[in-house]
């Protein structure tokens, strides 16, 4: 049951813990009709206009726990969904006069109107949403900003115009155009649009008795609380039946390392590359500028390194990435055409916590004593700081010359870089691209926002010691593992 004026966050919460539960307990099936009358007991409504509107969302929410589309009951193609019953909030016609219209002479939303959208009647002007084109041009001509720009939040957010409407007037998503990173999740105030979960499959694989191991994004620390280290969240997982946990910032490391020496060969060569980490931004590259795919870094991201390195230690080990980016879930479902290239399954942070309430596990303060990569590795979660881990890589590798690179800090400015890339004009060698302002810390599914879990988290990497990322690669020197994929897949 949710308490009083319950937020967006603890509705999905709750259902995707009372779903974990019923999985892990084999009563999913039978729990699926109690699970929303649960949830909003009634007779009262806690959050929308009635209590059978809430438990429609709620049992909406539960078919995107089991990944299943919710108006169709099939498998989830794309991980952001919408759900029907709770998309119906905001206004239709995008742009409206307020009442600061002082109906001046000058008429300048009237004479920058081509559609003959804009009249001016009585008390003030008026926009004809039937003839009005939303160009916007109106809004931006009014000298007192007397027109409101009331575009739905999830369109406003999608960086690839990916957001439309149905003939109902209800949000659809262009998949071809979705580049998966979770902004308009971010941005819904109904939470009408949210990401797919595999936890299911999650929870009977650890039931199976298979061979799972944990892969736990670098920005894991600062996620669970003060003192909540990667020590604390590997013994907590473990007792959820995985064998063990693995940090990514290892596989990290890896990517710097290679992802030097590829962007030294392409400085030689005069070619200019793109990170390769980011899922969102490879979309993005692959979707909107195909023409640049060939320009992706052929160096597999720190999720599938981490893989491959648990697979080449234990050989048939099935891996979990668990972290705060929902596109990492698309991404693990491809370049899958030999057996172990990637993760198996995502899951996000919400979702570990989610499994860890249905579990009674709570993770417990405990100092870090099995440090797992370098701090280069660890702040691949920051904005930046992929582009300083290769840096250092390449300096390690005593090379010395200069790597010119672009920071693309969030989806506008890698849009940017991209287009002057595609028209020879990007003064850098290379782009690292972050979709998520302020990088992977603020991905989509993360429990705090960087802001509110950056005090535990600097306090947690100020504890780290101070090994080079070479240093950090030489503790398995002796596992086997490819760290490329070829340039076909890397254009798919």
């Amino acid at each position: 049951m949710l308490h009083e004026n319950p937020s967006l966050v603890d509705v999905k919460h709750e259902v995707l813990y009372l779903v974990a539960k019923a999985e892990f307990e084999g009563r999913l099936e039978e729990a699926l009709a109690s699970i929303p009358h649960e949830i909003v007991p009634g007779p009262l409504p806690a959050f929308r206009c009635c209590v059978y509107k809430e438990r429609e969302v709620v049992r909406e929410r539960i078919s995107l726990a089991r990944n299943l589309n919710p108006l169709t009951g099939e498998p989830c193609h794309n991980t952001v969904q919408i759900l029907p019953a709770a998309c119906e909030g905001c206004p239709i016609t995008r742009f409206v006069v307020t009442d600061n219209c002082q109906k001046c002479m000058a008429k300048a939303c009237f004479n920058s109107c081509n559609f003959g959208a804009v009249t001016i009647e009585r008390d003030k002007a008026h926009i004809d949403p039937n003839k009005c084109r939303e160009c916007g041009r109106c809004h931006q001509a009014c000298p007192y900003h007397a027109i409101a720009d009331l575009q739905r939040p999830c369109k406003r957010a999608c960086p690839v115009d990916a957001i439309g409407m149905d003939e109902s007037m209800r949000v659809r998503i262009d998949d071809e155009k979705c580049i998966r990173c979770g902004q308009c999740i971010a941005a819904c105030p109904f939470g009408a649009v949210s990401d797919a979960s595999r936890m299911i499959e999650v929870i009977d694989a650890l039931k199976s008795g298979r061979e799972v191991y944990a892969c736990v994004a670098p920005s894991g620390d600062g996620q669970f609380g003060p003192g909540i280290s990667m020590d604390s969240l590997r013994e907590a997982i473990k007792k959820l039946g995985f064998v063990d946990m693995v940090e990514v910032a290892l596989g990290a490391d890896y990517v710097a390392y290679e992802e030097a020496k590829e962007w030294g060969e392409a400085l030689k060569e005069g070619k200019k590359k793109t990170t390769s980490c980011c899922p969102s931004f490879v979309h993005m590259i692959n979707r909107h500028f195909p023409q640049l795919a060939e320009c992706i870094s052929t160096t597999v991201s720190p999720m599938a390194a981490t893989a491959r390195l648990v697979r080449a230690a234990h050989p048939g080990a099935m891996c979990i990435f668990i972290g705060p980016c929902i596109a990492k879930k698309s991404e693990a479902g491809q370049y899958q055409d030999i057996e172990g290239d990637n993760a198996d399954l995502v899951l996000t942070f919400e979702e570990l916590l989610a499994l860890l309430r249905a579990r009674d596990i709570v993770p417990e303060p405990m100092p870090l004593t099995n440090q797992q990569g370098s701090l280069y590795g660890k702040n691949f979660a920051k904005n930046g700081g992929v582009m300083n881990a290769v840096k250092q890589a390449y300096k390690e590798s005593g090379a010395t010359d200069e790597l010119k690179v672009c920071a693309c800090n969030g989806a506008d400015e890698c849009k940017k870089a991209l287009t002057l890339l595609k028209l020879g004009r990007l003064p850098e060698d290379f782009i690292e691209g972050m979709i998520c302002t302020g990088g992977c810390v603020n991905g989509p599914g993360s429990l705090k926002a960087a802001g509110k879990s950056a005090a535990d988290r600097n306090k947690l990497l100020a504890a780290l010691d101070n090994r080079s990322i070479s240093q950090s690669l030489e503790e398995n020197k002796d596992l086997e593992f490819e760290m490329h994929r070829d340039r076909k897949d890397a254009a798919k």
